[in-house]
């Protein structure tokens, strides 16, 4: 090949280089999104990409942080987005950097706020995601959630306490004041003559109550979905994961409320949940009912109507309840769970020690619940239906899944949206709860107010 020719090859790859796009030059993955989702209970960080990523990972000191090299990628843009995503109120991460460490490997660096015991695992694609990278940084020492219920419960009476001690204070400094004289001329006040003055009782106290509550009652509210997981959206755009968050945060205020009662949520904020860590949050807390709060979907938008389902260990009531406890329990492919978690095959086998009386106890609380929501908007069906959700399978836990009303139904979303229909949701769900120890009382254990 002459010079020339050589030069007019070079220049012909020139013009076919200026051509291709960032995607074509780079060889390996290319970053589709980066997301944060910080929580008191951990921090996930999701690198999601066209391709499957290799990473490596290893602790660090002074300070503390989490070093990551990532495979088989060149830095970019979206990759640098990553830093402007931690807020400043996250609990585990201080900041993120980001850099080339050496061709083909990009390095991140985490600054952790706290001890931390990092997962580091990848996800298949599913649903509307592809390839992702997960890293879940965890508390190295979980918080104790029914201590933290207790002192809780403890403070809000103190504070009430506090404030009719202060109401008290106020009323007493007014009697006290100095009663004015009358101005010249005028009447004095005419005073009863004390022989004459009809005599008045204390009223009798009122007999106390021959039952008492001798233990804390808790009722663990499950808001399902979260976090890489949106849950059912409906025509306009709301989400699943959104509207039962909004519930459950306005069920927990409205049991709070009541006398002996305490309400634990299994998330607060948005962030993912396994379904096995759901029902270990339950359980941590020794809860006495467990309530998992979903909105409805299906493929046609002509679906209405609110529904309360119960575990089954013989197969589902109707062909919709095994579709609807089949698109339950995939949550955890969407949401993302670490198969390699050391504890993971425990929970599984855990689930599945449901019992026959958690069933029956289950029925009970899901035909109270029925019946109360089914005063304040339509039923699906008119009973309490079954079938093998996965989260319902604490075995010592009665618990029901309550399907508030199809999102995928126009209408039905506008009614989920509106905080009216909310508060009546909550309302009913509170009577219902309360009917159900009314007839079911808790019985007796070491848990002392």
């Amino acid at each position: 090949m002459t010079a020339l020719s050589r030069r007019g090859a070079l220049r012909s790859m020139g013009t076919l280089v200026l051509l291709l796009t960032h995607r074509e030059l780079v060889f390996g993955a290319t970053i589709v999104a980066v997301r944060v989702w910080p929580a008191a209970d951990y921090t996930r960080v999701t690198i999601e990409s066209d391709a499957a990523l290799s990473a490596k990972h290893f602790m660090a000191g002074n300070p503390a942080r989490l070093v990551i090299d990532v495979e088989g990628l060149e830095l970019s843009h979206a990759l640098r987005e990553l830093v402007g995503k931690v807020s400043s109120d996250d609990p585990y991460i201080g900041g993120v950097r980001v850099g080339q460490n050496q061709p083909r490997v990009v390095r991140l660096v985490i600054d952790l706020k706290q001890d931390t015991a990092p997962q580091v695992f990848t996800l298949e694609p599913v649903a509307a995601y592809q390839h992702r990278l997960v890293f879940d940084l965890h508390p190295t020492q979980e918080r104790d959630p029914l201590l933290a219920l207790i002192q809780e419960k403890a403070s809000a009476e103190q504070q009430a306490a506090q404030a009719v001690q202060d109401a008290l204070g106020e009323f007493i400094v007014k009697l006290d004041k100095p009663v004015l004289a009358p101005a010249p001329g005028a009447s004095a006040p005419r005073v009863a003559d004390a022989a004459s003055a009809p005599i008045t009782r204390a009223p009798a106290p009122a007999p106390k109550s021959k039952r008492t509550m001798s233990r804390l009652v808790i009722v663990a509210i499950d808001p399902g979905h979260g976090g890489e997981d949106p849950g059912a959206i409906g025509p306009s755009g709301l989400r699943e994961k959104d509207v039962v968050l909004q519930v459950a945060l306005q069920l927990r205020d409205s049991l709070n409320a009541v006398p002996g009662m305490r309400a634990m949520l299994t998330r607060d904020a948005d962030f993912f949940v396994p379904l096995h860590d759901r029902v270990r949050k339950a359980r941590r807390v020794q809860a006495d009912l467990f309530v998992s709060i979903h909105a409805d979907a299906f493929i046609t938008p002509r679906a209405r109507g609110a529904s309360v389902f119960a575990l089954s260990q013989n197969g589902a009531s109707s062909s919709a309840a095994r579709w609807m406890a089949n698109r339950e329990n995939a949550a955890d492919l969407v949401g993302g769970v670490n198969v390699k978690a050391k504890d993971a095959t425990v929970l599984r086998t855990l689930l599945d020690m449901s019992t026959t009386a958690q069933i029956k106890d289950s029925l009970k609380l899901g035909s109270e619940v029925l019946g109360q929501i089914g005063k304040v908007g339509r039923l699906h069906k008119p009973r309490v239906e079954q079938a093998g959700f996965a989260v319902l399978k604490a075995p010592d836990i009665p618990s029901i899944l309550v399907e508030t009303a199809f999102i995928s139904n126009p209408e039905e979303e506008r009614k989920l949206r509106s905080p009216a229909y909310q508060a009546e949701l909550v309302e009913a769900l509170t009577a219902g709860i309360k009917r159900y120890f009314a007839k079911n009382p808790p019985l007796a254990r070491q848990r002392t107010l």
